[in-house]
């Protein structure tokens, strides 16, 4: 059955990409393998999650300039998790930036926060059903 394994992010330097996402977010390093030529094929993962973030530096004039903007403003990832306040306190004090303060959506608890590059994420505890 396919899956999604993996969703390609435009970064400027793969260093200080893992260093965000692996040192402030808590994903793991599950791969990073010289390329040769300056290019790596690195991936990131949040913890417990199966599809990875393909850490692609831009080398380009027309990939530079989509860097933190590769969806037009909008958020374009959603990251889930089973506790928002832990990591949004933790997050926090790691300096990530918060668009706004945690509210509560028929969903559940949602946030938006920025990468390094300033791309737009949600940071989701869904709804548990029941409740």
């Amino acid at each position: 059955m396919p899956r999604l394994g993996a969703v390609s992010l435009l970064v400027r330097d793969y260093d200080e990409a893992i260093a965000f996402y692996v040192g402030k977010l808590g994903f793991a390093l599950g791969e990073d393998t010289d390329m040769g030529g300056g290019k790596r094929w690195v991936r990131v993962t949040p913890k417990g999650g199966e599809t990875s973030l393909l850490l692609a530096r831009a080398t380009t004039p027309d990939q530079d300039a989509r860097v933190g903007d590769q969806a037009g403003g909008r958020v374009w990832l959603f990251l889930e998790t089973d506790d928002l306040v832990r990591d949004h306190a933790a997050w926090s004090a790691a300096g990530v930036v918060f668009r706004e303060t945690p509210r509560d959506e028929p969903y559940g608890k949602v946030v938006v926060f920025e990468d390094l590059y300033g791309n737009a994420w949600d940071l989701i505890e869904p709804a548990r059903t029941g409740d």
